[in-house]
């Protein structure tokens, strides 16, 4: 991509300030009010563009998606013109231009459990929050097409189209309710899982994706079984556990309560537990957000604690 077109004329700049708050904001609506100009002019400053460097968006029910082409263009100019900005004095986005909602995505026991507590104190400064919960793996893909400013997930990303920074690690516990416990010679429990065999098996998805971890991990073997209960929310495996329904293996910040209060109990606590990192990750190009900095922000101090 040139910084010229084809009869050698330079690009409009004002043009390329209102593609790159479009990119920043994942839609044309709230790009427009981050640099203060209508809606109308927002599209036909894109229209011009375009027409001389080809599609940069893709129009979706809600929002636009940024093309390859765009994501080229906005790394070019995105540290020029913010410096630009600077120097004049300007902010594309500052505290009195009224910011649009922090499009925030992960998954639904983080969400709720740490995330949105942590978050609730902005809402008074003005911050807006659209909360999306789902599968990492699809909300990443959500990212790199523009629907989401920020995702917590619990894989690392691949490939350079989106900022990865390590948020927080979760550990997994082997877990039961006392009375399932006390069934359990866990003594044993430390030579190996046999004394495991016939009580029930509680997961989130028929695969047991965190069970078959766990076992592989501290016991170095493949679990082969299927659960009793299969439920896809780890707060309902976890009420599930509490309730008696049988044993699963859950992160310890889901269920410190509870095994703090004795309602549940940690069959083991191996030297090495399995660790999972969750990631904070957006995309290139919202470094000039107020709001989604200040999100960002709020969330690593909280993980500290977390």
């Amino acid at each position: 991509m040139s910084d010229r077109d084809s009869d050698g004329s330079s690009l409009d700049l004002n043009q390329l300030r209102t593609f790159l708050a479009v990119y920043r904001a994942g839609s044309i609506t709230a790009g427009a009010r981050l640099i203060g100009l209508s809606q109308p002019t927002v599209t036909a400053q894109l229209q011009a563009l375009e027409k001389r460097l080809g599609r940069l968006f893709e129009r979706l029910p809600r929002g636009v998606a940024p093309t390859a082409a765009a994501a080229e263009l906005a790394a070019r100019i995105a540290e020029p013109l913010d410096a630009l900005t600077a120097v004049a004095g300007r902010s594309v986005a500052t505290e009195s231009v009224p910011q649009p909602p922090v499009r925030l995505a992960g998954p639904a026991e983080m969400l709720a459990v740490q995330a949105l507590p942590a978050l609730a104190p902005l809402i008074e400064r003005g911050v807006r929050l659209t909360v999306t919960a789902g599968l990492s793996e699809d909300l990443l893909a959500g990212l790199r097409a523009g629907t989401y400013d920020l995702v917590v997930s619990t894989m690392r990303p691949r490939g350079r189209t989106v900022l990865a920074e390590p948020l927080s690690d979760e550990e997994f516990v082997l877990v039961a309710a006392p009375e399932v416990a006390a069934r359990i010679d866990t003594a044993r429990l430390q030579a190996g899982p046999g004394v495991l065999a016939g009580v029930p098996l509680v997961s989130y998805a028929g695969e047991l994706p965190i069970l078959r971890r766990y076992w592989r991990h501290v016991f170095g073997i493949r679990l082969i079984g299927e659960a009793s209960v299969v439920v896809a929310d780890l707060r309902a495996v976890a009420a599930a556990v509490t309730a008696g329904a049988g044993i699963s293996v859950l992160p310890r910040y889901l269920v410190a309560a509870q095994l703090d209060s004795g309602r549940l109990v940690a069959l083991l606590e191996p030297p090495d537990p399995p660790i999972n990192t969750g990631f904070l990750v957006r995309r290139p190009g919202t470094s000039t957000r107020p709001h989604v900095d200040l999100v960002c922000t709020t969330l690593r101090a909280a993980a500290r604690n977390w």
